[in-house]
């Protein structure tokens, strides 16, 4: 092994043989095989088939109540049987042969290097493309028109954008050993279990035999909580306990309250908005613990008790918009022809309310990103400055990981720059050529660049140490808001570039932080990555060529067609199915049209739609501005900044309390982030689980927690994945259904009641 220079070992290089994480050590193998085959005709057709299934069952769940999100660890499960069938069955012969294309569609046995790059390129369609949500809030419940094309170039250039960012610090958030990315583990666990051949230990299970039992057992428990026993996913007994008293339902309900004692025994429930618990290191678990116990069982109380802002008018827990008398706001009454805020509809008809939870719920959006900020120049500070000056030159302090990666050739970060800067040109000419439909300017398109450029580093730090991501969406709502108010679909697709792009970053970075780990030449991860029809453009190159300029040729291709193949393919496949499914689904979204125990209600469409009513539309100077009554949450920027500096300052004055490095005040603000969406039982079970695994097992069984703990949590996603699909595609797309109280819902009906004297809403006692 050399390094670029040619030696064993720079004379700059300090090399740590052990992982500075524990968890990573006791994962992660510390071998590699460079011979072993990556760029595989095998991994191109499976990584192909698995995007393509996995957008579009993501999309078509992603309006469903509960909206689950099948991982790529369901593909990485999958292909394991077909790729040792393809490589059983498929011919070894060179096709092409005696040309420069010739390759191997056999070239040896199934390896857990391709492997994971189908697993990367299935990772493509393993979440969603959050662009969708500006096509659906437009046509489903603005009633406006939007055309196909400028709305999937809006999906296809938010997700490539994020590659040029990735590209930008992957210095800081792959190579160090610091940054461990939590999540990436349980890919490792099962790479490892499903490719390395281990004798069953005496009176135990391997590790594929392990991952098999929890599988199938998980595969057949979720037709209860899936389909004959829907109440197991959120099991709200204190409800139960007094039927008519409306504050008893307001304690106990786990999807529309507090959720005292509410419980989910479903792992979607578990497992959707928060990840998998299983992952969570047990100081981010406390950290998320102690901000949702904050929120839910202190601030929330008390506001609404006091009745600030008018809380009792209102529902406890809820993500609509009110009018001032606690009635439904009618959004399309204040929208003018050229889809801007219509002021004299508006000021006859009243300002927009929020339930007081709402409104603290931004607040605590605003605390999170200075808090975040403060927080990485603290705490992080000194070891980004030091990275630095590694990148120009000095000592380097890298981990056994990176030591073995130095055998590959690294891709040169203007491969990355030259996407990035051809990207943001495609997104300002769109925006300029579209511009009646899309509203955003050019400036607004390189002001959303700075902020998911400046937000990357300081977030990806925290979820590759934490798996958790504070959001940047309220940030741009709120900037493009005031700069350009009354324009909501500007202000939609602002967030989308300004925040999706760093999201979809920080899925590259967990990416490259894969192949890292599992020992991918990081060229052969690029080309996956980025593009697939390079091999179609090269036809255009003469056979009879030198080889030095093919090969310079070949390169200029790659970085010039700019085409991120899984990206492509999600995105087409994502577009095409939300809009199949917004033509085929009566009223899809319309919760005041679908019929009672609907699953197409879309939470995370509402919530997006009713933020673009708030930050565009409306505008946040009329909301929490001058001319709003919310102008006190405000104060929560402030609040957020000095956060972390006290906790660093109390570190400083009480070193021997240990204890204190473990408050992460990012974490703490930003725990509820999700919410709404998410309710209360999908913190209480999510937060039980990761206790249980991060702290019980982790400290007294510490052996079976590095054998078995990431294959548990891989085998529970498989499982539930696969007997969703089936229960979907056999019982409920025919509406078989099973109708009895089981079934019936939470039997919280009267948690979403008002209690203002005066108030009358359907269903609602009379105060």
């Amino acid at each position: 092994m050399t390094t670029e220079h040619g030696s064993d070992k720079a004379p700059d290089m300090e090399v740590v043989e052990e992982c500075t994480v524990k968890e990573v050590d006791l994962t992660v193998p510390k071998t590699d095989d460079p011979s072993l085959p990556v760029l595989t005709f095998r991994m191109w057709v499976l990584g192909l088939i698995c995007c393509v299934i996995l957008s579009f069952v993501n999309q078509f769940f992603w309006y469903r109540t509960n909206p689950l999100m099948i991982s790529s660890v369901a593909a990485q499960i999958a292909v394991v049987p077909i790729g040792h069938l393809m490589a059983r069955t498929l011919p070894t012969r060179q096709v092409f042969e005696g040309t420069r294309f010739a390759f191997s569609m056999n070239p040896g046995p199934f390896n857990i290097k391709e492997h994971v790059l189908i697993t990367i390129f299935a990772n493509a369609g393993a979440g969603t493309v959050y662009a969708t949500h500006i096509l659906s809030a437009v046509k489903l419940l603005y009633h406006r028109n939007l055309s196909l094309f400028p709305a999937f170039l809006v999906m296809i250039t938010t997700q490539v954008l994020g590659f040029g960012w990735a590209g930008l610090f992957r210095k800081y958030l792959v190579e160090p050993g610091e940054m461990w990315w939590p999540s990436i583990l349980i890919q490792v666990s099962l790479f490892r279990a499903l490719h390395e051949k281990e004798k069953r230990p005496k009176g135990r299970t391997t590790r594929t035999q392990f991952f098999l039992i929890v599988m199938i057992t998980s595969f057949a428990y979720y037709i209860l909580p899936g389909y004959l026993f829907m109440m197991l996913s959120t099991f709200s007994w204190v409800c139960w306990l007094a039927p008519k008293s409306v504050l008893v339902q307001q304690l106990g309900s786990g999807h529309q309250a507090l959720g005292v004692g509410a419980i989910g025994l479903d792992w979607a429930t578990i497992s959707s908005y928060l990840g998998s618990p299983l992952a969570s290191p047990w100081f981010a678990t406390l950290n998320i613990a102690i901000g949702f116990f904050l929120v839910m069982y202190v601030m929330t109380p008390i506001c609404y008790w006091l009745n600030i802002y008018g809380a009792k008018t209102f529902p406890l827990f809820s993500n609509s918009l009110f009018r001032s008398d606690g009635s439904t706001y009618d959004i399309s009454s204040i929208i003018d022809s050229k889809f801007h805020l219509d002021r004299a509809a508006y000021s006859r008809i009243g300002p927009v309310n929020m339930s007081t939870f709402f409104a603290f719920t931004y607040g605590l959006g605003f605390a999170t990103l200075p808090a975040t900020i403060v927080h990485v120049l603290l705490f992080h500070g000194r070891d980004l400055l030091t990275q630095a000056k590694r990148a120009f030159g000095g000592k380097k302090k890298i981990d056994i990981h990176t030591k073995l990666m130095k055998a590959y050739e690294k891709v040169p970060l203007w491969w990355f720059l030259v996407i990035l800067v051809i990207n943001i040109a495609l997104i300002i000419f769109s925006c300029q050529y579209y511009n009646s439909a899309l509203q955003l300017p050019w400036w607004g398109v390189l002001l959303a660049c700075a902020i998911a450029m400046f937000f990357t580093l300081p977030i990806g730090i925290i979820q590759a140490t934490t798996n958790q991501q504070p959001g940047l969406n309220i940030i741009t709502e709120y900037v493009i808001g005031y700069l350009y108010p009354e324009r909501p679909v500007a202000n939609m697709c602002f967030k989308v570039y300004g925040y999706i792009s760093m999201t979809q970053a920080l899925t590259f970075l967990a990416d490259f932080k894969l192949g890292h780990y599992m020992k991918i030449p990081p060229r052969a991860m690029f080309i996956a990555q980025v593009s697939y029809f390079f091999v179609l453009l090269n036809s255009l190159l003469p056979l009879s060529c030198q080889p030095e300029y093919c090969l310079i040729l070949n390169h200029i291709y790659i970085w010039v067609v700019l085409q991120v193949v899984g990206t492509i393919v999600s995105v087409i496949v994502y577009t095409l199915t939300a809009w199949w499914l917004m033509g085929d689904i009566p009223n899809l979204c319309d919760t005041t049209k679908l019929p009672a125990g609907s699953q197409w209600t879309c939470p995370m469409d509402r919530v997006f739609f009713d933020a673009s009513v708030i930050w565009g539309l409306v505008g946040p100077r009329r909301i929490f501005g001058v001319l709003g009554q919310y102008a006190g949450i405000n104060w929560f920027f402030f609040d957020g900044a000095i956060a972390p500096f006290l906790v660093w300052l109390a570190q400083k004055v009480f070193p021997q309390q240990k204890w204190i490095s473990l408050i992460h005040m990012p974490v703490i603000l930003g725990s509820t982030a999700m919410m709404p969406p998410a309710a209360a039982v999908n913190f209480t079970s999510w937060i039980v689980i990761a206790f249980l695994s991060g702290f019980i097992v982790f400290r007294y069984r510490q052996k079976w927690w590095e054998r078995y703990n990431y294959i548990f949590a891989g085998g529970l996603d498989a499982g539930t994945a696969f007997m969703t699909v089936l229960l979907f595609l056999g019982l409920q797309s025919r509406n078989i259904s099973v109708n009895w109280w089981g079934n019936s819902g939470e039997g919280c009906p009267l948690a979403s009641c008002p209690t203002a004297k005066g108030v009358v809403v359907d269903g609602c006692p009379v105060v």
